[in-house]
């Protein structure tokens, strides 16, 4: 397990190429395209590491332009948007075979108290009792693209502890809602800017699925297309991402060929982490 943990740290980590200029690799997870947390993640990193006051990420809103090509680097380029008093605003771009593949506005916030509330985290079972995912049957396995099943056969840094039980090739007609308990499978640096990005990363899994649950449809049955437009995170109080957190997901419409699902991210006490949506393209494939 720390190998995985250990790839996942080497994905995350940029090479500075020149002031504001940074380069990444790609962690192939059996997608077609580049994962687009991994993007969301190494583009807040380029972000912060030009950011050297003590300012906290406080919210992203992001788009995928292109898919990415998990083979070639990528470039990130960021801008210096704003410097005020309280707030520091960047835009970076993440370019691929010389065309940006990702946009990214995100906004920094030095320390401060102010007033508190929140809504109250869902009433679900906690991630110990639901035990391990279960194992796919070798039925279903072979519904699944020979590339994805390594998702489901091979163990990733992430553990994900569902709280309905979905099979993802056949989901049926579901309510557009699902809580996912998620934390990183080794332990990790106390480091909280290393811990946002990789809150981040995490986000853009089981999100934008939310949206096609009503529908009885799965991209893995090779019936749906599913793709990210955009992302938008907000972050809301400090974490660690190898404790359990709970990613509560819902999807209140579907329209024009487009699927919009929003998440709130709690740990085990309850608190109110992050806030994220995502819209994205959902059209259902004739394969007759």
């Amino acid at each position: 397990m720390t190998a995985i943990i250990d790839e996942l740290l080497h994905v995350i980590e940029l090479e500075r190429i020149e002031d504001n200029i940074f380069r990444g690799q790609s962690r192939d997870i059996g997608t077609p395209r580049v994962f687009g947390g991994q993007v969301l993640a190494q583009s807040l990193l380029a972000a912060s590491q030009t950011v050297d006051n003590g300012r906290k990420p406080h919210s992203l809103h992001a788009y995928f332009l292109r898919a990415g090509d998990v083979n070639a680097p990528i470039v990130y380029e960021v801008d210096h948007s704003r410097e005020g008093r309280s707030f520091t605003a960047r835009r970076v771009v993440a370019i691929q075979h010389g065309r940006p593949i990702f946009t990214m506005a995100t906004s920094f916030q030095k320390p401060e108290q102010g007033l508190e509330h929140q809504l109250p985290a869902p009433d679900v079972p906690d991630p110990e009792s639901l035990g391990p995912a279960l194992k796919l049957d070798a039925e279903t396995l072979e519904r699944i693209p020979v590339k994805l099943r390594r998702w489901f056969i091979e163990e990733g840094p992430f553990e994900f502890r569902s709280v309905q039980k979905i099979n993802p090739v056949s989901p049926g007609n579901l309510q557009p809602e699902r809580q996912v308990w998620f934390r990183c499978r080794g332990k990790l640096p106390d480091n909280q800017d290393l811990h946002q990005v990789l809150l981040a990363y995490a986000s853009d899994f089981q999100l934008i699925g939310t949206a096609a649950l009503p529908h009885d449809l799965s991209f893995l049955s090779g019936k749906l297309m599913l793709a990210s437009l955009d992302h938008a995170m907000w972050f809301h109080r400090p974490c660690r991402v190898d404790d359990w957190l709970l990613y509560a997901c819902d999807s209140p419409s579907a329209t024009g060929g487009r699927g919009l699902s929003r998440g709130s991210v709690f740990d085990l006490a309850g608190n109110l982490i992050a806030s994220t949506a995502q819209e994205g393209v959902m059209r259902k494939l004739d394969k007759s």
